[in-house]
């Protein structure tokens, strides 16, 4: 299974990202879509997708905070805010304690808001965190960038970094 991860557009669809994510079968959104662009990439296809802070109440009431799924042997754990390794928001980091002893970590965690493009394994929990950075044209980040990769029983490969061009460049 392909997957195209984003995050904070802000409102704003990069015309690359139609032939980038062409060959994907889901599109993961790690929140603050923006106006509008909810609908343009449920158009796309199948979507999942959480709401972020700048994300008005009708984009909270479609998606949830957390979205926790699993999809080829990989349990996925989606949220906005979330921080990293070592430096989780402290909500995120209760999360793994309290699933951490159930037993239920997931495999996988992906975020966003930072606008830094991350992909780190936390060796204390064995979990792959990921953040796509931003591909939106508002906030500080210099480039916009977003991931692909490939869920493929179990493992995650094939894991690409989207360059898109600076924050302030058009297509």
């Amino acid at each position: 299974m392909r997957i195209g991860l984003l995050s904070d557009t802000h409102g704003w669809w990069d015309p690359q990202l139609d032939g980038l994510f062409a060959g994907c079968d889901e599109l993961w959104h790690a929140g603050d879509f923006g106006p509008e662009m909810a609908d343009r990439l449920e158009a796309w296809g199948p979507c999942v997708g959480v709401w972020g802070n700048i994300d008005a109440a009708q984009l909270r009431r479609r998606f949830a905070r957390d979205a926790v799924f699993e999809r080829e042997g990989i349990r996925v754990f989606m949220t906005h805010i979330g921080g990293y390794p070592g430096r989780y928001a402290p909500r995120i980091k209760a999360e793994w304690e309290r699933l951490s002893a159930e037993g239920q970590l997931p495999d996988l965690f992906v975020c966003g808001h930072s606008h830094i493009l991350k992909v780190q394994r936390d060796p204390r929990y064995g979990i792959l965190a990921m953040n796509p950075g931003a591909c939106g044209r508002h906030g500080f980040h210099k480039v916009r960038t977003a991931l692909r990769f490939v869920l493929d029983g179990g493992r995650i490969r094939d894991l690409e970094v989207l360059e898109l061009g600076l924050r302030g460049a058009m297509p």
